[in-house]
Formats: structure tokens, sequence, C-alpha cells
């Protein structure tokens, strides 16, 4: 059986081989064929729908995708649905660089990464959002992972999750977390 992912993102793609496979042993997951949608949602809800509808359109299988970012407490949940395009130029590294700068001098350092994991098949719809509480460090450390990873360091740890191992980091992240709740949903409907 074959499932399309909703993005062209390979670090995204990997981690969720890693994640569904054991949940959904036999089915193959196949990065999105058409353009990336405009996503325009207001909410990681929103914007993941988006996704998975475009990567269900683009190729008529069941596709699922997800939207995730980070929430500073501080900014009033900022970056949000905006961390992937935060900096003006959208690279993880730049968008990490702004963060840290724009939270030089804030006391209250909560953070939490979340994550809306979407599954859509011929009109059939859902959607989890699972979040993973932590803090956000005062500058970049590790260097695994990908997008906020260095800088965010997850409660009851004293690593970031760029420090992670790939296992480690996807049996705890917002995205492991929802994705492993989705997926008895995909099994039945697979």
């Amino acid at each position: 059986m074959k499932l399309v992912v909703g993005t062209h993102n390979t670090h995204k793609i990997a981690e969720l081989s890693r994640i569904l496979g054991p949940l959904l042993p036999g089915v193959d997951l196949l990065a999105a064929v058409g353009d990336s949608p405009v996503e325009d949602g207001p909410t990681f809800y929103a914007n993941a729908l988006i996704k998975a509808r475009a990567a269900h359109n683009d190729s008529g299988l069941p596709a699922i995708a997800d939207d995730s970012g980070i929430e500073a407490g501080a900014l009033g949940g900022a970056p949000g649905v905006l961390s992937a395009r935060y900096s003006p130029s959208g690279k993880d590294e730049d968008n990490t660089a702004l963060l840290i700068t724009t939270m030089k001098g804030v006391a209250d350092r909560r953070a939490a990464f979340v994550c809306a994991a979407a599954y859509v098949f011929e009109g059939e719809e859902f959607v989890i959002e699972r979040r993973w509480e932590g803090t956000v460090a005062l500058r970049p450390h590790g260097a695994g992972g990908f997008g906020y990873d260095p800088v965010f360091i997850p409660e009851g740890h004293q690593r970031s999750a760029a420090e992670f191992s790939p296992d480690e980091k996807d049996q705890l992240s917002h995205r492991g977390k929802a994705f492993r709740a989705l997926a008895p949903l995909i099994a039945q409907r697979l």
C-alpha cells in the first residue's frame, strides 16, 4: 500500500518513515508529486489539511501531512504557523538566529513544538494535534535534527532536540506523538 506524504522535505519523510514504519507495516511513504500548496491557514490544523488535501488531489492516493512549528510563550505564540517563514530567507539557521535574537534578554523561555498531523482520502479527513513542551536555549546546541531543534530544550532534559538520537527524538517529539496517535486511524482505512 502507498501513502503520499504532503511534503518535499526529505528530513520529514525519513522521520515519518521511522515513526510509522513499525505501526503501518507494508506501507510505502512517497513524497508529494505536485507543487507545494500555499500554506495560508491561520492554524497548524488548517495548514496540515491544506497539504494533505493537495497531496491526495495530486496523486489520487491516501495522503498524510503535518504542519508544525515552535510557539514561544513570551512572544505570544510566535513564530507559530510562520515558523518555517520566520526570517526573510526562511532558512533553518536564519529562523533559529532570529528567534534567539528576538528572545534576547527575555526571562520566560518557555516554548512548545506543535504538530498537527492530517490524513485525507476520498472525503475522509482526520487531524490530530500534539505538543512537546520545553524552553528556548540561549544559543544553538547540537548538529542533529532540523528546524529549531538546536535551540529547543525539551522539558525534563538538559540537551537540545538536536542532541537527541533520531530514535530518542521520535519517541518524545510532537511529530512522533501526533503520528503515533493518527496511525491507528490510517491502519483502519488502508
